[in-house]
């Protein structure tokens, strides 16, 4: 038996050619003539220094009578008998993969690239984990039965924010600030630059605002949650639609859930807030109702709602675009954000929407940032 054949239990193809020649009282040279091979070609078969190529499957099978795929076969089991044993990182890595956006997530700075050993220990840090059972959803498969569950993707997003927000320093948190803030609010509303100001103004009144840029498939918008014992509320960030009427609906919404404190408590979770425009539409008992006040907060915030209300009754069909100026300069709030209470009104998003402007390279100027290239300073 040749020493390639005893590397393993599966034979070298050769050992059956060699049985073969036997039983039918060939050499290798009788074969190597039926073949219109040379002689040396078989000895290297048959001797297991050469595997069985396509071509010379097919020529074999006609030489012993018998299908290509029986020597195909016995080249194919005899390969995969003497493979290499794969990397026992491969599957932890796809495990970890299948679950989290762990090539994102190393993309944007989150972990660093490493061996598998020191990648879930990363994981571990990052999901303030003591250990790989104790990350969520590792145990069980990654899918989002309830509609109002946090995906694995989401969970690393707000767990990015939540590390950004830990280091980050605030005086105490005053709801009476707050309070004051938000009925200033509307001056900050009529300029797009005037947004710069609003990371800081929420740190006066004790709010960390952190704003990341969201993960693929992610879909959030925003999430408010507290830290120190329910002590520091923290407001992310998304800006994924970068649009000035987008921005101010998602940051009143989440100051709504401050407010309210909403997030705290023994049984609290972080109220994570995804596809904000769409849920507007939504149904009174399709919503929890801490959105439902705070969809309604951040609505209202955009465009009285008695405001609206009449301006649409009295110039809905034929608004004009110097009907807009005029509403929003009353109002005190810019055009874009007006043109974007009525397009949800009439259902038609194509119109004015010129005025929608882009709104999130002035808050990113201000802000605490981690996205669009950057990852957030933050010891990790």
């Amino acid at each position: 038996m040749s020493i390639a054949s005893c590397l393993t239990d599966v034979p070298h193809p050769g050992e059956f050619i060699r049985d073969e020649l036997d039983a039918r009282g060939w050499s290798q040279r009788d074969l190597a003539y039926i073949l219109g091979t040379p002689e040396q070609s078989v000895n290297m078969i048959v001797s297991g220094k050469r595997g069985i190529s396509p071509d010379m499957a097919k020529a074999l099978g006609n030489a012993f009578d018998v299908s290509a795929e029986y020597f195909a076969n016995l080249q194919q089991a005899f390969e995969m008998a003497n493979a290499k044993a794969p990397d026992p990182g491969i599957a932890r890595r796809a495990h970890l993969q299948n679950v989290y956006p762990v090539r994102e997530m190393i993309r944007r700075g989150w972990l660093q690239e490493s061996d598998i050993g020191l990648l879930e220990a990363q994981m571990m840090r990052f999901f303030c984990a003591n250990d790989l059972d104790n990350i969520p959803y590792l145990n069980h498969a990654a899918m989002k039965s309830d509609p109002n569950e946090t995906t694995p993707v989401q969970l690393a997003w707000l767990y990015r924010v939540k590390q950004i927000a830990s280091e980050m320093i605030t005086p105490a948190y005053s709801e009476a600030k707050l309070r004051a803030l938000i009925a200033d609010l509307p001056r900050y509303a009529i300029d797009p630059e005037e947004a710069r100001h609003i990371p800081r103004a929420l740190s006066e009144c004790g709010i960390r605002y952190v704003v990341v840029e969201t993960l693929p498939n992610a879909k959030i918008d925003g999430v408010c949650f507290w830290l120190n014992d329910d002590s520091s509320p923290v407001v992310g960030m998304s800006l994924r639609w970068d649009r000035i009427d987008n921005f101010w609906f998602v940051l009143r919404h989440e100051l709504e859930h401050v407010l309210n404190r909403d997030g705290t408590g023994p049984l609290s979770v972080e109220c994570v807030d995804v596809d904000l425009e769409d849920s507007l539409g939504a149904g009174s008992g399709e919503l929890p109702l801490s959105e439902q006040k705070a969809n309604a907060a951040g609505a209202a915030f955009c465009v009285p709602p008695d405001d609206l209300e009449s301006f649409y009754i009295r110039k809905f069909p034929y608004i004009s675009e110097k009907d807009i100026l005029g509403f929003a300069r009353r109002i005190q709030r810019h055009p874009g954000i007006v043109v974007g209470q009525l397009q949800r009104k009439m259902e038609r998003y194509d119109w004015l929407a010129r005025y929608k402007v882009k709104i999130r390279h002035h808050v990113t100027a201000a802000s605490v940032v981690d996205g669009w290239g950057v990852p957030a300073p933050v010891s990790f």
